[in-house]
């Protein structure tokens, strides 16, 4: 029988998170070199692309591990209907044989009083297993709804860390433009929309 040896959602939510840190350490280290010029407001642009950096990171990480919750629910959503199948297939068979049991008590008969306790005991079971998979399929639901919500989060995290990575590349435009103050300020906008973003998606 062949292993899967595909990597788990968390691994791969783990990987993202390194691959994103590591594109940000490099942008952040891009403009500490750039900001050796000694011109304090580069030093300035400097400091705000690491932070954007840091915060583009961050939001990214959390970005990941909705992703990976978003799977890992749905899957678990899949098990416990698969369950609640179960369930339900039993129900008819207890059913059926209830009915049975039933009828054979009908007819009258030595054994009339033994098919009615069996029909009454196959009636009790039946009652458990559709309790059990009523059970399964309101957690069939709850799962359904956190994968809905975390999908959510999912997108809006995806256009946060979009504009946190966008508020990067436009506060090096002053870097390589000497020193122009427009770029550095609407990267500032740009992150601050990125962070109201991002906390938008756990509201």
């Amino acid at each position: 029988m062949r292993r899967d040896t595909s990597p788990s959602p968390h691994s791969q939510a783990k990987m993202a998170m390194e691959d994103a840190t590591q594109e940000h350490l490099e942008n952040a280290e891009h403009a500490e070199h750039a900001a050796r010029e000694g011109n304090r407001f580069l030093t300035t642009v400097s400091v705000t692309i690491a932070v954007l950096a840091v915060l583009a990171a961050t939001v990214g990480s959390f970005e990941s591990l909705e992703t990976a919750e978003t799977i890992n629910d749905k899957s678990e959503a899949a098990y416990l209907q698969d369950k609640a199948s179960d369930q339900w297939s039993f129900f008819q068979a207890k059913s059926i044989k209830k009915n049975m049991y039933q009828i054979a008590a009908a007819a009258v008969g030595p054994a009339a009083e033994q098919f009615q306790a069996d029909a009454k005991r196959n009636d009790a079971d039946s009652a458990d297993i559709q309790a059990k998979a009523l059970d399964f399929e309101k957690q069939v639901d709850e799962k359904l709804r956190d994968s809905d919500v975390r999908a959510h989060r999912h997108h809006v995290l995806t256009f946060a860390v979009t504009l946190l990575h966008i508020s990067i590349a436009v506060a090096t435009l002053s870097i390589i433009m000497h020193g122009k103050r427009w770029p550095w300020l609407g990267s500032l906008v740009l992150g601050a929309l990125g962070l109201i973003a991002a906390g938008v998606a756990y509201v």
